[in-house]
């Protein structure tokens, strides 16, 4: 039976609720909880108990489901199998599963990790951290510990057990490079990889890193990368790509022939001879596209030519096609002929806007020189025909405009004159010839038209890849403080981890049925926070007693948690 106890203790009474039972024959306490004072429980009664002291909030959905794709990954020990260290503080592969996380979640500096970490549920899965452990110099100098050739091979044992574990389509891979800038010294003779070259952000002032990545269509997953001079471009490091991947391939599938593994998927940067003969001596399948100007016969086709006929697969809708055969870079291969509505409509808005800022500029230099010749602008140095002509090359340097707008410069005792005009019929045979128009290059000679159309759209899966790596709010390659070529490579090595954690739970919650964007992903999941309530301890010397909660989660939120952070 249960009983209140009231029980003296130096002179005050304390409440006790217990339960009692027969045993051996004799009535015996079974167990009591401590109700406290009488005061006490008037307090509980009316106002729900002691308010707790203070309240901690760390951020709980996103870290934990990075972290449980870190421990699935086997980040850590992974690293930790090619760098060691004695068992003491964080391992090397610990320090490089957390800046991966953190790169995954909100980037920060060295400097800043103690403050962000301490912000997070990572706190029960290291306790060997610290503010000292994660000082910004600490972090560094277990990154020395990796060398560029050892980050690759950790690289390498991680994607891997990744393919393996979760059994992640293969049969196609896009491939594509991209640039980041930097703001390393001019004469900071330590670092070679950062160079100058042409930057893909307009900021070719600034030295920059080259960065290549494979990346499969199945889950947006990084397959390979490489992070290279700045200065190298697209069509150089292809080939370098090329032989590295035929390489991967052959280890993961474990055969010589990897034709029929996968369908390599690139973008006309990197077209040349050498590079589509080095596809054919790996006998790897690809998908491409050439210049239209390179087959000027095609792309001079009338887009109401007889030969297109309607791709029959749904979201394909507006596109028409017809393939040929063509000597190309050497042989004789397969090209497919498409023209798309919607890019037709995109491409004919660009050319209206190029041809209405074309006029604007020639008509305000062609009333310039009127003036001139007027008498009315007298200083500067006086135009020649020459320097006139050398301003309109400018003016309509964007791609076509040339051709559609004429302009004619004169020279009279008066001056230098101008006149400029729209050519109609120009304009005309652009619309119906070049505008909406793609011609793709591909070895799938038994693919259908629809299949190879496909196959080269998924490029758009690595250009978002490389959107979302550039993005200021969830990117994850800025920023980026370090200036030596052996921390860069590491920085590589981390920042395409963390692409692959999200991009494992981003299929996992695609998998699920759930069609969102990986962006609303990563913020209904970083809403999700843990509360943890901190009471006054009842005695001195006692733990302060500690109660967690969760906020309250959306439906989406509930479901996100469920597919990615369970503990099942």
């Amino acid at each position: 039976m249960e009983r209140l106890e009231r029980k003296k203790i130096n002179g005050r009474y304390y409440y006790y609720f217990s339960k009692w039972d027969r045993k051996d024959g004799r009535c015996r306490r079974i167990w009591q909880k401590y109700l406290g004072k009488l005061e006490d429980i008037v307090i509980a009664m009316e106002q729900g108990g002691t308010p707790p002291n203070h309240a901690e909030v760390f951020e709980y959905g996103l870290s934990t489901t990075l972290w449980k794709e870190a421990i699935g990954a086997e980040v850590a020990s992974l690293v930790d199998g090619v760098c060691p260290k004695r068992n003491q503080g964080l391992s090397v592969g610990e320090y490089v599963a957390i800046a991966a996380i953190n790169r995954a979640m909100k980037p920060v500096s060295k400097n800043s990790m103690w403050e962000w970490f301490t912000g997070t549920s990572l706190l029960r899965h290291l306790p060997a951290a610290s503010a000292d452990a994660l000082a910004s110099q600490r972090f560094w100098d277990h990154m020395d510990k990796i060398s560029g050739q050892n980050a690759q091979q950790i690289w390498k044992s991680i994607i891997k057990g990744v393919l393996e574990r979760e059994q992640i389509d293969l049969s196609s891979t896009s491939y594509d490079g991209t640039n980041f800038y930097t703001f390393i010294d001019t004469f900071n003779m330590k670092c070679t990889v950062a160079k100058r070259g042409k930057n893909k952000q307009g900021r070719s002032n600034l030295r920059q890193v080259g960065y290549a990545l494979f990346c499969t269509a199945d889950g947006h997953v990084p397959l390979m990368y490489d992070v290279y001079d700045g200065n190298r471009n697209d069509a150089r490091q292809f080939p370098e790509m090329l032989d590295r991947f035929a390489q991967f391939m052959k280890e993961i599938g474990g055969q010589a022939d990897v034709s029929s593994k996968t369908t390599v998927v690139f973008d006309k940067g990197n077209n040349s001879k050498d590079n589509f003969a080095l596809l054919g001596s790996l006998k790897l399948k690809f998908v491409g596209a050439v210049r239209l100007d390179q087959v000027k016969e095609l792309a001079g086709i009338s887009n109401k030519d007889s030969r297109f006929s309607p791709c029959e697969t749904p979201n394909l809708n507006g596109t028409q096609a017809f393939r040929v055969s063509k000597k190309l870079y050497g042989m004789k291969r397969t090209l497919v002929v498409t023209y798309n509505q919607n890019l037709f409509n995109a491409q004919w808005l660009t050319l209206q806007n190029d041809i209405a800022s074309a006029m604007t500029k020639l008509d305000a230099l062609s009333e310039r020189l009127a003036q001139r010749a007027s008498g009315l602008i007298t200083g500067g140095k006086a135009p020649t025909v020459e320097s006139v002509k050398r301003q309109c090359a400018t003016i309509r340097k964007r791609q076509h405009i040339e051709k559609l707008i004429q302009v004619k410069v004169t020279e009279d005792n008066g001056g230098v004159r101008l006149a400029c005009e729209i050519d109609a019929d120009a304009v005309a045979h652009l619309a119906d010839t070049y505008l909406g128009k793609n011609i793709l290059i591909t070895n799938r000679d038994e693919w259908s038209d629809d299949k190879i159309i496909e196959g080269y759209r998924s490029q758009y899966i690595i250009e978002d890849v490389f959107k979302e790596m550039k993005d200021r709010q969830t990117g994850s390659w800025w920023p980026m403080f370090h200036w030596t070529d052996s921390k860069i490579q590491v920085h590589g090595l981390y920042c395409t981890i963390a692409l692959l954690l999200r991009a494992v739970a981003y299929r996992r919650v695609r998998n699920a049925g759930i069609s969102i964007s990986m962006k609303r992903m990563l913020t209904a999941l970083s809403g999700v926070k843990e509360v943890v309530n901190v009471f006054e301890p009842k005695r001195k010397g006692k733990e302060p007693k500690r109660q967690t909660v969760f906020t309250k989660t959306s439906e989406l939120q509930a479901r996100l948690l469920k597919i990615c952070a369970s503990e099942q």
